[in-house]
C-alpha cells in the first residue's frame, strides 16, 4: 500500500485518481511515500526518510524546498497550465477593472444617498469621472509565454487588441500554441516602452523580482494599466505607487494585497483570484495525482520542475529508477552492479537535468537487497528504488 500525505485540501476530482486498493490518502500519516500540497510551505518541515515525491497542485514551488529535495534525490512535480484559463479569464477582468473604472465607479453608487429621482440625479452628475477607455486597438505586453502568458496573449487578440510578449525560455511547442500574430520582444524593456496593458506570467525568481521599478516606470507610456496574478514582488509597489501620483501607470490590478495597496487611488486589489475556480483546482490536483500515480507505479516522470522528462513503456519487467549526479562514468558502474548479480539489462533510458541524472533500467530478474545495496554504495548515487 502506497502512502500519500495531503497538507492540503486536494480537489476529490485529483484523490479519486489514486484507486484505494493501492493507496492509502490522509492529512495526518505517517511514513509517506509522497507528498501532495497547494500553498503549505514546506521550507521547515523535517523531510521523511520515506519520501519519494512531491507534487504541487498548482504551478509555483516557492513553498517547496526543491534544492533540498534534488539533493535527496526526489522529484517535485506541478501542474504548469492547469489553471491556464483561470488565471486568463481573471486577466480579461482586470483589464476591464483598470480601464473602465468598474470598481470605482460601483463603489460610487453604493454610497449614494436619497430617494430613487436623486440617485438618479447623482448617477448622472458623476459618471463623467468614471469615464474609461476600450480594449481594441490597445497593445498588450506580456511578460512569460508559458501556458497561462499564450493564453492570455492569444485571449488578447480575440479582443481585437495588439500583442507584443517577451520570453527568453519559450520553447519550440510553446512558440507552436502562440499566434504568429504576436510581436516578439527582444527585452523586457522593449515590452514596458510599447504597452498599454501589461500582464505577468513569470516565477518570482532574482531575474524576475521588481521587474517594474522606478527606472522602468519611466519608460512607460502615459496611462499604462499593469496587472499581476503571477507573484507578490515582480511589481515594486512604492514604484507603482509613484507611477500613479505621475501619471505614467493609469491603474494596478493585482492579486497581492497589502495595507499600502488596498487604499491606494487607482489600485484595485484581489485576495489571490488567479486559481480559484472548482475547474482549476480540479485540472491541477487530477494532473499532479496523475504524475506522482505514474512516478510511484512506473517511474515516469512528467512535469517535474527538478528532473528531467522520462518515460518508458513497462512491459512487466523488473524496474529500477535510479538518481544520481550528472557525472561521468555513472552507467557504466551501475551496469557493472546489475552485471555483479546476474541481472540482464532488457531496457534503459538515461536522462539529465542540470547537475542531475535519472535512469530507469528494466531488468529480467527481481532486485534483491544486494544489487540495492551495491548501487546505493556508488558515489554520487543519490536514491535508488526497485518497482
Amino acid at each position: 500500500m502506497l502512502k500519500i500525505l495531503t497538507l492540503n485540501n486536494i480537489s476529490i476530482a485529483g484523490l479519486e485518481r489514486l484507486p484505494r486498493d493501492k493507496y492509502e490518502v490522509a492529512s495526518e500519516i505517517t511514513h509517506p511515500d509522497a507528498m501532495l500540497l497547494r500553498s503549505y510551505k514546506m521550507h521547515d518541515m523535517d523531510i521523511p526518510v520515506s519520501l519519494k515525491a512531491v507534487g504541487r497542485a498548482g504551478a509555483g514551488v516557492n513553498n517547496i524546498p526543491v534544492d533540498k529535495l534534488s539533493s535527496l534525490g526526489i522529484p517535485v512535480f506541478n501542474a504548469p497550465g492547469a489553471n491556464a484559463n483561470a488565471v486568463k479569464e481573471l486577466v480579461m477582468a482586470g483589464m476591464l477593472l483598470g480601464c473602465r473604472n468598474i470598481a470605482s465607479a460601483w463603489d460610487y453608487v453604493r454610497n449614494l444617498k436619497g430617494d430613487d429621482a436623486e440617485v438618479n440625479k447623482l448617477v448622472e452628475a458623476g459618471k463623467k469621472q468614471y469615464a474609461g477607455f476600450e480594449l481594441p486597438g490597445r497593445t498588450l505586453g506580456v511578460i512569460g509565454l508559458g501556458a497561462i502568458g499564450r493564453n492570455v496573449a492569444n485571449m488578447a487578440l480575440d479582443l481585437g487588441m495588439k500583442v507584443v510578449g517577451f520570453d527568453p525560455g519559450i520553447t519550440v511547442e510553446g512558440a507552436w500554441q502562440l499566434s504568429a500574430r504576436v510581436e516578439k520582444a527582444t527585452t523586457a524593456d522593449e515590452v514596458f516602452a510599447k504597452a498599454d496593458f501589461i500582464t505577468f506570467h513569470v516565477p518570482l525568481i532574482d531575474a524576475t523580482r521588481d521587474m517594474i521599478n522606478p527606472q522602468r516606470v519611466k519608460l512607460l507610456k502615459n496611462n499604462v494599466v499593469i496587472l499581476n496574478f503571477a507573484r507578490d514582488g515582480i511589481v515594486n509597489n512604492d514604484a507603482v505607487s509613484d507611477g500613479i501620483k505621475s501619471g505614467k501607470i493609469y491603474a494596478y490590478v493585482c492579486d497581492f494585497p497589502n495595507n499600502m495597496l488596498i487604499k491606494h487611488e487607482r489600485v484595485f486589489c484581489l485576495p489571490h483570484l488567479g486559481a480559484s475556480t472548482t475547474e482549476a483546482e480540479d485540472n491541477c490536483a487530477i494532473m499532479v495525482a496523475d504524475q506522482i500515480k505514474e512516478y510511484l507505479e512506473f517511474g515516469n516522470i512528467r512535469n517535474s520542475v527538478n528532473f528531467p522528462e522520462v518515460r518508458m513503456d513497462s512491459n512487466g519487467h523488473n524496474r529500477l529508477c535510479i538518481v544520481n549526479s550528472n557525472v561521468p562514468n555513472m552507467l557504466g558502474q551501475i551496469s557493472t552492479a546489475l552485471a555483479n548479480d546476474n541481472l540482464n539489462i532488457i531496457d534503459m533510458l538515461n536522462k539529465s537535468r542540470g547537475e542531475l541524472a535519472y535512469t530507469l533500467v528494466d531488468v529480467d530478474q527481481q532486485v534483491g537487497d544486494s544489487t540495492l545495496k551495491q548501487l546505493n554504495a556508488i558515489e554520487g548515487i543519490l536514491n535508488v528504488r526497485a518497482i
